[in-house]
């Protein structure tokens, strides 16, 4: 059976007609022939929502006392037992009464739901738990009955029930809603004008939200590309420059003309990740489209403008904002720019705006955070190289003559050699210098700054394009080589903590002392607060040092959600640091609750557990343990009875009544002594090497004659076992296969060696266990089928399984063939040692 659908019907405020609407769509569906009930609707004494329920199904109550009171909520097994079709369930939000079967409504009708039962429910947008702090605002009133925000968005229909302020007003003033007592204050309190308007607009946001992503949903699935206009979305082109911050706040100014406008702020870099923008200037633009409440995408692209238009169709954006290029006139001669294209390719569907702003044709050049890519000597070498290089080497070449084809290459491959030591600095210095010195010693006419032959001049100027070209390329490679460098350090990062995911490692502590490690800080923390008024703690720390106490403090602060952030001590990192600190803080967080869950998983594992034993505990006392009590007393009074003259064939009946109650209470105890030895880790078994037909025969004593068969061979091997144990092990199993073989056809026990094991096969021809349930029948207090109460506790293949694995064995159940099942008890066999013929221990052994 599949799962159940759900219908909600979504109101802003108490009154606007949920509750009328939902029954009103309960006779629609009973009018059509629908198995449909009401599961739990409060009417609240309104007569028009009293009379709606006239005519429909309704389950009873259950009824539940607390601290005195007498209280009804849904009765769950009732609507699961009835198995409707559909189910009404009024106020989604509600919190149970205490001893309920589930804590919340919601909870409730996740079952219902599980079960395959459609369910047709009710919830006011003051309930969502999202919103709780937002309603509190604007109301001044918490609501403490909340239901999850994903219970609501995974319905499968969300129905708006919407009044006007005015109207709701008007019903609650004609006694409609409240008792007329109630009135004039919920009139000028929670009911303000202004309060239920507020409540509206939330309402209706969230439900154009919602719709918002089954339109989303819709496209994605049946792969529409064209632009539908439902709403305005403004996608901001970014180039890293300082003029986003203009282009930000323009498309801000844009969205708010239209209803429901949104802003779609996005950064396009080169696949390589070697990109010109401004990680600082970009931090400062996420910061200010996010307070803005748009929304910040970094995208990977080649061609911009091709990038930027996909990013725009699958946001279903209908304008894109661009600033006006900041290139030359003379730079448009390499192409149209990125604004010309996306208008001319943007087609119909996209509004193009271009903004002007105060970087205009002040040329195509980004603000780059370059930082040293060399180091310190390196560069010092490269200037001394560029400067005084071409001094010596002047000096060297006045002392022989070349000529100038070879002074002008042994200038140049000084100039090469500055590049490579320094970078484009030193090499620029060192082609000029080196240019002057070339004109002034070897260029006629000699010791002056004038070239009279053009053919040295273009030599000259040949020289200073190669040197300046070689230049560019040596620094552009270092800046890409370190760059390179360290986007291999931030992907090797990204990746141990990828596998660190999938090989479990994803302790709190080892992720922050990664952290630690990675970023050479003294500590590291994650903080967390309740709210935004409550003092921040310490969820975890490392590190030598004593963590902050707020990441304001911190010389480093990444925030995580709203109330919990990674703070890090002992230096201040750059802004380029920040993109893979976002991810160990991420991972810090989801680490987090992964433990605290796992402490409530183990917590609530052992309390239900603990309850299930107990459970059974007073199950099988209160009536497997009585059952016996009680025949054992009925015996005993009888035979003390003055009224009646027992005859001695009575009396040897009673006396066997007796006696049968006393071995089945021994049974029965003994059953539940062995479960909890077995649970505390007491039992400790003697292992000794014995044989299996000494101790089976043994195991045969509590059933009755002709009702096994026994076939165990004299020569099997000796097994490794507590003889005690094993007794116990197959006598649990032949009582158990005894009780569920058909009269006249007797229990097989048979025994065979198989390599370094034996194998103890109890076979009977009972009806049989399934494949799924061969398992359930080893846990405790489990009855197969329709066995009857007096069966017992359900101990006993708990217990002989528990014995086997103690000895080092296995006990599994297998289908007999023909029908029934067969028990495979499985011992560790002693290993046997060939002894020479002749010896006087094979003598001794055949004497034997």
């Amino acid at each position: 059976m599949g799962r159940g659908k759900l219908r909600i019907y979504l109101g802003a405020a108490p009154g606007v007609g949920k509750t009328y609407a939902m029954l009103s769509e309960a006779h629609r569906r009973v009018e059509r022939g629908t198995d449909c009930v009401v599961a739990f609707v409060e009417h609240h004494g309104r007569p028009r929502t009293e009379v709606m329920l006239h005519g429909l199904e309704q389950i009873p109550r259950k009824e539940l006392v607390h601290r005195g009171s007498a209280f009804t909520e849904m009765d769950v097994d009732a609507v699961l037992h009835r198995a409707p079709a559909v189910a009404l369930v009024d106020e989604l939000a509600h919190t149970n009464v205490p001893g309920s079967r589930n804590a919340k409504r919601w909870q409730d009708v996740e079952e219902l739901l599980a079960a395959g039962i459609d369910v047709v429910s009710t919830v006011n947008i003051q309930h969502l738990e999202s919103l709780g702090d937002v309603v509190e605002s604007i109301t001044g009133i918490r609501q403490r009955e909340t239901v999850p925000d994903e219970m609501v968005r995974r319905a499968d229909q969300i129905e708006l029930v919407d009044m006007s302020p005015q109207a709701l007003r008007r019903r609650m003033a004609h006694g409609n809603i409240y008792q007329p007592d109630k009135v004039d204050a919920a009139l000028s309190n929670y009911f303000r004008p202004g309060n239920l308007t507020a409540l509206r607009e939330l309402a209706l946001l969230w439900v154009a939200d919602r719709v918002d992503e089954y339109l989303n949903e819709y496209r994605s699935e049946h792969q529409v590309s064209k632009i539908w206009g439902s709403r305005e979305r403004i996608v901001v082109g970014l180039t890293g420059g300082p003029e986003g911050r203009t282009l930000i706040r323009r498309a801000a100014r844009l969205a708010e003309k239209g209803a429901g406008g949104e802003v779609l702020a996005v950064y396009i870099s080169r696949s390589d990740g070697l990109t010109s923008g401004s990680p600082k200037e970009l931090a400062l633009q996420r910061t200010l489209v996010e307070d803005l409440g748009g929304t910040f995408h970094h995208v990977v692209g080649d061609d911009i403008p091709a990038a930027l238009l996909d990013f725009a169709r699958g946001a279903n954006a209908t304008q894109i904002v661009l600033g006006s290029s900041r290139r030359k006139t003379w730079q448009y001669v390499f192409g149209p720019g990125v604004g010309v294209t996306v208008a001319r390719e943007s087609g119909p569907d996209i509004d193009v705006h271009i903004v002007t702003h105060e970087e205009v044709a002040k040329g195509r050049g980004l603000p780059v955070a370059r930082g040293a890519r060399l180091g310190r000597a390196r560069i010092l070498a490269g200037w001394l190289a560029g400067v005084l290089g071409p001094v010596v080497l002047a000096l060297a070449l006045n002392a022989v003559d070349l000529g100038l084809a070879n002074d002008m290459l042994l200038f140049l491959a000084l100039t090469v050699a500055a590049a490579l030591l320094g970078g484009l600095l030193p090499a620029l210095a060192s082609a000029a210098f080196g240019s002057l010195l070339l004109n002034y010693y070897y260029t006629p006419p000699l010791h002056r700054l004038t070239i009279a032959d053009p053919q040295n001049i273009v030599a000259i100027v040949i020289f200073v394009a190669v040197a300046v070209s070689v230049a560019s390329v040596v620094d552009l490679a270092a800046r890409r080589t370190h760059q390179a460098a360290r986007l291999r350090a931030e992907s090797e990062i990204l990746s141990f903590l990828a596998g660190s995911v999938l090989r479990g490692e994803t302790s709190l502590d080892a992720i922050l002392d990664r952290v630690r490690e990675t970023f050479a800080m003294d500590t590291a923390a994650l903080l967390e607060r309740v709210s935004d008024v409550d003092p921040w703690t310490c969820a975890g720390s490392v590190g030598p040092g004593t963590p902050v106490e707020r990441p304001e403090d911190a010389d480093v602060d990444v925030p995580v959600g709203d109330h919990m952030a990674l703070a890090l001590s002992g230096r201040v990192l750059p802004a380029s640091d920040r993109r893979v600190l976002a991810a160990f803080a991420a991972q810090a967080a989801v680490a987090l609750d992964r433990e605290r869950l796992r402490q409530e998983a183990e917590q609530a594992r052992t309390l239900a557990e603990g309850n299930r034993i107990r459970t059974a505990l007073l199950a099988a006392v209160s009536h497997d343990l009585r059952t016996p009590l009680a025949g054992i007393k009925a015996a005993v009074t009888s035979l003390r009875s003055d009224d009646v003259e027992w005859s001695e064939e009575d009396t040897a009946e009673l006396l066997a009544a007796i006696e049968d109650g006393a071995d089945r209470l021994d049974h029965l105890v003994g059953n539940l002594l062995d479960m909890s030895r077995l649970q505390t880790g007491t039992v400790t078994p003697i292992i000794r090497e014995i044989d299996v037909d000494e101790v089976v025969p043994m195991a045969l004593g509590g059933v009755p004659e002709d009702s096994v068969e026994l076939d165990v061979p004299e020569t099997l091997p000796m097994v490794h076992v507590d003889a005690g144990l094993l007794e116990r092990t197959v006598a649990n199993l032949v009582e158990n296969a005894v009780k569920y073989s058909p009269r006249g056809l007797p229990v097989l026990v048979l025994a065979s060696a198989l390599a370094d094991r034996v194998e103890v096969r109890v076979v009977d021809r009972g009806p049989g266990v399934p494949d799924d349930a061969k398992e359930r029948i080893f846990e405790p207090f489990q009855r197969y089928g329709d066995a009857p109460r007096g069966a017992g506790v359900g101990l006993g293949l708990a217990v002989a399984r528990g014995f086997a694995e103690a000895m080092g064995g296995t006990l599994n159940a297998e289908d007999t063939p023909g029908g029934g099942l067969t028990m495979v008890l499985t011992l560790r066999a002693v290993e046997r040692i060939p002894v020479p013929a002749g010896s006087a221990a094979e003598a001794e052994r055949r004497t034997t």
